[in-house]
């Protein structure tokens, strides 16, 4: 797999349909694959939080989710080929589970959002694909614990809805505990397939736009998240553009 590097965050240049297929090898072989999503929020705070960054730079594979992040990489001449958005590599991995016969394995979220995806997938494919569903909430003196019950399902995959920098970090310490063939972190995506959040209109997502929609359903949490991070990230990526280049000798 080609990468390249946006704020000295790698990044693969992969398609959707690539990343599926190199993810269900890897189920049939057998082989543990960690995979990430970034977005700008999350490029502008590994900035900061060196463990967030080396949960990031860890993984066997990194696809951009947002938008800005395929925007800024043409910007800087390093292009993706398309974004990833992990709410939309999620669901083609659950179809894939339904064809392929693999299990799933749900973590995050409110005791009654992982309950609802999981009657939801079992009612659409089966009651075969659910391994197991935990919620998210669990101190953290019961990490390994929740890991070894996760281990313990013998499930193929792996879908953690919690808030960064939390799940990031606590798949990367815990992922060989885990041990089972892929395992990425998919935020909010359990309270979209559940119906209690609406994802942005198609327009507003080819368009970058979905942090606007979150704004408008959230306005007192998110308006200076956005306004504060947008920024942060069109700082970083101007300077990383226009930074002096090291002559070689």
């Amino acid at each position: 797999m080609k990468r390249v590097k946006i704020c000295d965050i790698p990044v693969d240049v992969l398609t959707m349909e690539q990343t599926v297929d190199i993810i269900d090898n890897a189920i049939t072989e057998r082989r543990t694959i960690h995979h990430v999503v970034i977005n700008a929020a999350k490029l502008v705070n590994a900035q900061k939080d060196q463990e967030l960054k080396r949960s990031i730079t860890d993984c066997d594979i990194i696809n951009a989710d947002g938008q800005a992040i395929v925007w800024a990489s043409r910007f800087l001449n390093v292009p993706l080929p398309e974004r990833v958005a992990g709410i939309d590599l999620m669901d083609e991995l659950v179809k894939l589970s339904s064809r392929k016969k693999y299990k799933v394995f749900l973590l995050g979220a409110k005791e009654d959002i992982v309950q609802k995806v999981s009657r939801i997938y079992k009612e659409r494919y089966g009651d075969d694909i659910i391994a197991g569903y935990r919620n998210g909430y669990f101190r953290k003196e019961e990490e390994l614990q929740v890991a070894q019950q996760i281990a313990d399902s013998k499930a193929d995959i792996l879908f953690v809805a919690m808030s960064s920098p939390k799940k990031e970090i606590f798949l990367n310490t815990y992922k060989k505990e885990i041990n089972i063939p892929f395992i990425m972190g998919v935020g909010g995506s359990f309270d979209v397939v559940a119906g209690f959040v609406k994802r942005a209109p198609m327009w507003m997502q080819k368009t970058g736009m979905e942090w606007f929609f979150r704004v408008i359903q959230e306005p007192k949490r998110m308006w200076k998240r956005y306004l504060v991070g947008n920024s942060e990230f069109i700082y970083l990526i101007l300077k990383e553009k226009f930074k002096p280049k090291i002559k070689s000798a």
